[in-house]
């Protein structure tokens, strides 16, 4: 078995797909401590810069004082605070839902959800780049899988034709797709669902704090709140704490409660995070000109690397995928760009597909002009000397 072992590790050294763990010592701020260095952090989904707010803190200090620092169990037996109630009835109407669950991490609620509700006889129709916990909770449910190709809607629309011989039919996507930082077209997908009798679900891990106008997420942003039938989402993100959720009618989140085996059989969060993602949720919803900030930081960012011959996927959110092409290259990039002081990993398969190995890039509400322009002018730096810009680029860029 090791020499198994060690012959694979081998091949994925050999392909640039090597994975290790880097230490942080600081917290996930602009300016943060990797490993006793000092750094600048582009990669991190605190994008909104509460993971480290003082207000977020003391509400989990009270937590810890009153509840202790664990929950005890899981929420069907003696796990159950009054706290995970309280957050379940802001999260609810956070996002305008009747009810709303919540789970211990964002892949636990995505493998609950949708390997509970889809039966042998349902088919489940998935964008091509969802997260790797909706595959995997589609890979779980005893219904059938059909992949549609990514954001193209006359495919969904083909695959919605050949499955109406199944008992339901549900749509599931990203709201925006973490490793390419695009917003899936809600309102064409709501159309489809309609015409051909399916439920919707959205992932909106990486909108929720950001679109819409209370912060609500891509529901929200498109007007479509009352039109998805389950908004899932995240508590890590730009809440800045742990956890996953999701929110919806009254009877199936009972419906959930009662099957869902990655909530019944979890321990709950502990008391200190719900406390942290209750506060979070608070300032989201008074504090808009972070969202604001948070964009027009992105808007920034992108705009400066396109106009000096970068090519990004194409997106308005805070998600930046620089494509590099082969993985040896992305990595090597990243490389460079910590030796310049600047942390953003390079993204490779699996993650993404062969050939689009990627620096993402994910801005903070939190990064000061001066971050942006640094950022800036060492990808440009960098990209000269890797020969992946032009010296006409460069010159125009400047």
């Amino acid at each position: 078995m090791t020499d198994y072992l060690n012959q694979e590790l081998q091949q994925i050294r050999e392909q640039g797909l090597f994975r290790t763990l880097r230490r942080m010592d600081a917290a996930s701020d602009p300016e943060t401590v990797l490993e006793g260095k000092k750094i600048l952090l582009f990669s991190s989904n605190n994008y909104l810069g509460l993971a480290n707010d003082s207000r977020m803190k003391e509400k989990a200090i009270e937590a810890i004082n009153q509840f202790g620092t664990g929950s005890g169990g899981s929420r069907l037996t003696t796990g159950n605070l009054s706290l995970h109630e309280q957050l379940e009835r802001d999260i609810a109407s956070f996002k305008g839902k009747e009810a709303s669950l919540v789970f211990s991490s964002g892949f636990l609620a995505n493998v609950g959800i949708i390997s509970t509700l889809m039966k042998k006889g349902d088919v489940i129709l998935s964008d091509s780049l969802n997260h790797a916990s909706i595959i995997d909770g589609c890979r779980l449910s005893k219904a059938d899988t059909v992949i549609y190709n990514h954001v193209d809607m006359n495919d969904l629309e083909k695959k919605l034709q050949s499955v109406t011989s199944y008992q339901r039919r549900l749509i599931v996507t990203d709201g925006v797709f973490s490793m390419d930082g695009n917003i899936a077209p809600l309102p064409a997908i709501v159309s489809l669902a309609k015409k051909y009798g399916a439920m919707v679900m959205v992932d909106d891990a990486h909108s929720t704090g950001i679109l819409g106008k209370t912060g609500a997420g891509t529901a929200e942003h498109f007007g479509l709140t009352h039109q998805i039938d389950l908004l899932m989402g995240t508590l890590s993100k730009s809440i800045g704490a742990e956890g996953g959720y999701v929110a919806a009618s009254q009877s199936l989140i009972q419906y959930l409660r009662n099957k869902a085996r990655t909530f019944i059989f979890q321990t709950a969060l502990s008391p200190s995070v719900v406390a942290a993602s209750i506060e979070g949720i608070r300032i989201i919803r008074e504090e808009r000109e972070r969202s604001v900030r948070l964009l027009e930081n992105a808007e920034f960012l992108r705009n400066g690397l396109k106009k000096s011959g970068f090519t990004l996927v194409d997106g308005s959110t805070p998600i930046l995928a620089v494509l590099i092409g082969s993985a040896q290259d992305a990595v090597r990039f990243s490389k460079r760009l910590e030796e310049e002081g600047i942390f953003a990993p390079a993204i490779r398969p699996p993650t993404v597909p062969e050939g689009m190995s990627r620096i993402r890039l994910t801005i903070m509400a939190t990064h000061r002009q001066e971050q942006l322009e640094y950022a800036l002018h060492t990808f440009v730096k960098i990209g000269k000397e890797m020969n992946f810009l032009s010296t006409k680029n460069v010159m125009q860029s400047k």
